[in-house]
This record gives C-alpha cells, structure tokens and sequence, in this order.
C-alpha cells in the first residue's frame, strides 16, 4: 500500500503569536492530520481550533481525561471553539504540550466536519480524547489554532498538517493487462485476451488493434493489416469488461491456405477487423487477396490473377500482382494508412505493403507502453505486409509489416501487437510471413 501520509505545511513559531492560520487547504485528500508541539505564554492556556474562520458559536465536544490516579470527563456545547491541547488539565506556562487531530471527511459538502482529538498537556501525567463537531457543511479550506482566554502560543512551538490520501491514490484506479504510467495517464496494456476491471467508475481512451493477415504462398501478395479503432471517453463502471486481442494469421508454405488476422474488441464496443491473407497459388489456381480491415496483396501471374486483392472495411485494399512476364511478383498488403502497393510488371518485384497509421493518440501510448513502430519518434501501427518477388521483394509497410520473400527465403513476420500484415511468400518451399498480434490498451486519467 503506498505511503498515505501527505505533509502539506509545517508552521514553526519563533516567537510569542496570537494564533496560527493554515490556508488554501487542497481539497483532494479523504482526511486532515495536524500533530502539535506547542507551549503556551501564559499559565493554565489551552490550544483551541476553528475552521474557515467561524467564530460563531457552532462548535461542540466532549473529552475523557485521565492522570493515571483518576478519571473524569468534560462537555461543551454551543462553543465558539474545539479544545485541542490542555481543554481538560490545562498546560502550564512553558510547559511541552503534544497532540493530534484528525479531521475526518473534511472536503465533502454535505455532512457536518467531526474531529478526534489525542494529546497530554504534561502535567500529572494527564491523558486526553476528545472528539469535536464544527455544525457546518462547509468544506475546510482554513484551519486556526488559538488559545483561550486571551493567550499566546508560545515560542518554539510547531504545527504540521498533513493529507491523508485514499490507499488508491497514487495507484493505478484498475486491474488488467500490463499497466504502466505517465505524469498524466494510467494504461494498460493488452497483448492477450484479458479482463479490465476498474475500482471506481472510469472515463477511459482505448485502442483496439486487430491481429494482421498472414502472408500467401508462391509469388503471393502479403497480408493486410489488421483494423485500427479508437474509443475516447468512455464511460465504464466497477465491473469486469472483457477484452478480446485477436492473433495474427499464421504463415504457410507449399500452396497452403493463407490466414486471416482474428478481431479485437473491448467489451461491446465495435471490434476491430482483422487484416486480409495475402492472395495465393493452389491446384493450378490463382486465389485472391482475402478481404479483411485491411485487404490482402494479390498474387502475382498472368492474366485476370492480378485483379485478385483483399478489400479492406476499416482501412484500405491490397495490391495488385504483377500480371505480365513471368507474374512472378505480389501485391504489398493492404495498411490502415494506405493501399499496398502494386508489384512491377515484367520485372518480377513485389509490392511495398501500405503505410500503417499514426496519430497523436497513438504517438501517446507508443511513447509510455512501447507499443508501435517507432520511427524517428513517431509511432505507426498495421502496417501491410510486402509481396513476395523473383528479383525483389516489396518492403514491409511502416507500422510492422513483414518483408516479401525473395527466391527461397521466408516472408517476414508482422511485428508483433502492431496488426501488422506478414510478408508474403515468393517460392513454395519458404514459409510466408505470419501476421502480427494484436493489441489492446486502455488509459485513463490520474
């Protein structure tokens, strides 16, 4: 549990005063502690409080006091004032007394301010509890500390008032995923299906970020990247919300079917779509790009095979394969910031996947939990995954997409929690990139 103790003032009096004032009091902690060094000026003084300045006569307590050899018990009531230190057994000029007041609830404006009182006035040994009532719904924003009867504090004398903060604050206000913070933010993040439990009732940002396609197999396009949403604002209560984080659609080889990425989504809200395969070869058949948030790259050959590209519904379509020569070049995978792009006809060279996205949101969280493409400070996600090629594989789309195979050699995966499309295969006997994962992350205010 963190350390609930706040010291908010501390007033040392270097000479006889007339009274102590604490002011401009925050209103952002459940308690107030003031703790007590005091003397008194002149002889049988007592140290009284009020608040706000209230001098009326709103004020009431009772007190226990006790020497070790006897007992007894005070009251008053209708008082211009709560005894502090010495309202039992006075404190005897120049004489230490100690104590300490908690001021309960003290910032609500719907219930009249309690105070308990502890202290020894240092004589015969006495013992004194108190507690006080100050008849006002005000919230304290002041606190005097005054003896009676026309007295001074004497020198010497310390005050410090403290803030007691709730055994939350200062720590995260809800369970679930990875949590990290800013001066400003709590987030959570989501690499794998979770729960998102909140301890008090929350307006959260979150980011959803679908699982990206994988790429296909045999002068294949690469895999559309997973869709991207955003939910600012949203209200969410004490109660478990479930969070879905889709996987990125596994890679494959020898004419194998190409994968989609899964969704993502957070409780009821829309689900983020995921990225579109890569198109493919099989049985002497060209297969398209698979539509997805964002489409898959086409697969390279002659003829109509090169129309064949994933649509993509929350981002944008994959490219196109190339259709003369050879054809031994795929589409680049679709991003969520742009299309993929087209392999080079007749020079058997693979399709750059689309640009992934960015923002300010996203530049935000990628700076605290790390999640994203970091370029040159920006952070992008789902990125497309580039088209396999004979000659030249297409690049991976910036936000994490997988570079296109080239001869033999693998398509490369799509960075993991980025959405990203894998990288699409040029040879049937080399593995197309995988999708990547996707992620979700919630944030909330301090």
């Amino acid at each position: 549990m963190p350390n609930t103790y706040v010291a908010l003032d501390t007033k040392t009096i270097s000479t006889t005063v007339a009274s102590v004032t604490f002011t401009s009091i925050p209103s952002g902690y459940t308690d107030l502690i003031l703790v007590a060094d005091a003397t008194t000026a002149v002889a049988n003084g007592s140290i009284t409080l009020q608040f706000n300045g209230d001098t009326s006569t709103n004020y009431s307590y009772t007190a226990l006091y006790g020497t070790g050899s006897a007992a007894g018990s005070l009251r008053a009531s209708n008082a211009a004032i709560i005894g502090f230190l010495g309202y039992a057994a006075q404190v005897p000029v120049g004489t230490r007394a100690m104590g300490i007041a908690q001021i309960q609830n003290y910032s609500n404006t719907t219930t009249n301010k309690t105070v308990l009182i502890r202290n020894t006035p240092a004589v015969s040994s006495t013992v004194e509890a108190a507690v006080g009532l100050w008849r006002s719904t005000a919230a304290i924003n002041s606190i005097t500390v005054l003896p009676i009867s026309g007295a001074s504090i004497g020198a010497n004398s310390t005050f410090t008032l403290y803030g007691i903060a709730n055994a939350d604050q200062g720590a995260a206000k809800a369970t679930g995923g990875i949590i990290t913070e800013d001066s400003q933010y709590w987030y959570h993040t989501f690499g794998a299906t979770g729960a998102f439990i909140p301890k008090q009732s929350l307006s959260c940002d979150i980011l959803v970020v679908a699982g990206g396609g994988s790429g296909g197999n045999f002068n294949a396009g690469g895999g559309g990247a997973g869709g991207v949403l955003t939910h600012t604002s949203q209200s969410l209560t004490a109660t478990n919300y479930t969070v879905t984080v889709g996987a990125g659609g596994a890679g494959t080889t020898s004419g194998g079917a190409t994968s989609n990425g899964t969704n993502s989504q957070f409780a009821a809200l829309t689900a983020s779509v995921g990225g579109g395969g890569g198109g493919w070869f099989t049985g002497g058949a060209s297969l398209a790009g698979q539509n997805g948030g964002c489409g898959g790259g086409g697969m390279g050959g002659a003829g109509s095979s090169s129309l064949l590209v994933g649509t993509g519904s929350q981002g944008f379509n994959g490219g196109t394969g190339s259709s003369s020569g050879s054809g031994n070049g795929g589409g680049g995978g679709g991003g969520m910031g742009a299309v993929g792009g087209n392999a080079t006809n007749g020079a058997d060279t693979g399709g750059n996947g689309g640009a992934g996205v960015t923002s300010t949101f996203i530049n935000e969280i990628g700076a605290v939990t790390g999640v994203g493409f970091n370029s040159s400070g920006a952070y992008y996600l789902a990125g497309g995954g580039g088209g396999g090629g004979y000659n030249a594989a297409g690049a991976g789309g910036i936000g994490g997409g997988g570079i296109g195979g080239l001869q033999s050699v693998a398509g490369g995966n799509g960075q993991v929690t980025t959405g990203s499309g894998g990288g699409g295969a040029r040879n049937g006997s080399a593995l197309s990139g995988s999708g990547g994962s996707g992620v979700v992350i919630v944030r909330y205010a301090k």
